[in-house]
């Protein structure tokens, strides 16, 4: 017999152990596809024209893939939030109101915590809608509609711990999320607003506002200037470009290494050449309050390093590189 801490198994055999267990609940998943009948239809719509939010009620196992069902539901556009059906006949049922939807899940359909409050969901007339394992159950017949989540088995060899059946819930409530989501018309957008630290929010809400170089930090230089002066100017601010400025503060063009690479090339004299002769005229621009990722896009499309901001007047006011997106996340 092994010892603590030994095995009888080789790693061919753990792994194949290991791949039986995902074949089962992965013919658990496909197995559900076939429920996707007149009750998910009607599940989808109670909760698409829930005035107030989803509340999602279930005990150990089920209550571990409630929580995870909520958590999705409330970050893809559909208010929802997990209540423990112990705590709920102690005070948290108050947390329930006229205006919501209940969410039940329970494999059985039986479990004693969810059928004791059964009668005080039913008197505030809220659609209840069960996910269980069983149709024939107390919890799915009471539902105002019931999903069928049954599994032929579980992955436990015993079958006996939960883990086809939660499985199945979790790929269930999965498909109700995102069904509604596309039915809402949630965007992109919508979601980094529920993600505001996230890399998808920092993509998609940051402004540019927040991130360029203004005052001082910003290069800039008139076009008279000598070449000599648009160096310095571009080693002060390490931007790697330098913004050309009539005395109204318009952009007159840009100058950046690659113009000076061309320029030395050319061997033109750096204390006598003029700015003007070897900048490059007019230069991309990107109004202020722009998203990020809008200018994420312009200097990928163009292939440039740099953009120079402006005003609703057309002035320059800001500039920012490939380099600040970086250090903001968004690329």
């Amino acid at each position: 017999m092994a010892s603590a801490g030994e095995t009888d198994y080789d790693a061919d055999q753990l792994r194949e152990l290991g791949g039986r267990v995902l074949e089962l609940e992965a013919g658990s998943i496909l197995a559900l596809r076939e429920r996707l009948d007149a009750g998910f239809v009607a599940a989808c719509r109670y909760m698409l024209g829930c005035r107030g939010r989803i509340v999602v009620l279930g005990m150990g196992k089920s209550g571990h893939i409630g929580g995870k069902i909520a958590a999705t539901l409330a970050s893809t556009g559909s208010p929802a939030f997990f209540v423990h059906p112990g705590e709920a006949s102690h005070g948290d049922l108050g947390m329930i109101t006229a205006q919501d939807v209940v969410l039940a899940l329970s494999n059985s359909g039986e479990t004693g915590e969810i059928i004791t409050i059964l009668p005080l969901i039913k008197r505030l007339g809220v659609p209840l809608i069960s996910l269980t394992g069983n149709p024939a159950s107390t919890l799915a017949q009471a539902a105002s509609v019931n999903i069928d989540v049954s599994v032929a088995q579980e992955a436990c060899p015993l079958n006996l711990a939960p883990t086809s059946s939660t499985t199945a819930a979790l790929a269930m409530g999965d498909a109700l999320a995102v069904a509604m989501l596309e039915a809402r018309g949630f965007t992109a957008e919508d979601f980094a607003r529920s993600h505001p630290g996230g890399r998808l929010g920092r993509r998609l809400l940051l402004l540019i506002d927040d991130i360029m170089h203004t005052g001082d930090a910003l290069p800039r230089i008139g076009a008279d200037a000598p070449l000599r002066d648009a160096l310095l100017e571009m080693s002060r601010t390490g931007l790697g470009m330098t913004t050309v400025l009539d005395d109204d503060h318009r952009l007159v063009g840009i100058f950046t290494d690659g113009d000076l690479r061309r320029s030395l090339d050319r061997g033109v004299d750096v204390h006598d050449t003029r700015v003007r002769e070897v900048m490059t005229r007019g230069g991309r621009t990107i109004q202020r309050g722009a998203l990020a990722a809008e200018a994420l896009h312009l200097m990928e499309e163009h292939k440039i390093n740099a953009l120079v901001v402006l005003d609703q007047d057309g002035r320059v006011i800001g500039a920012l590189n490939m380099h600040d997106l970086l250090r903001a996340g968004v690329v």
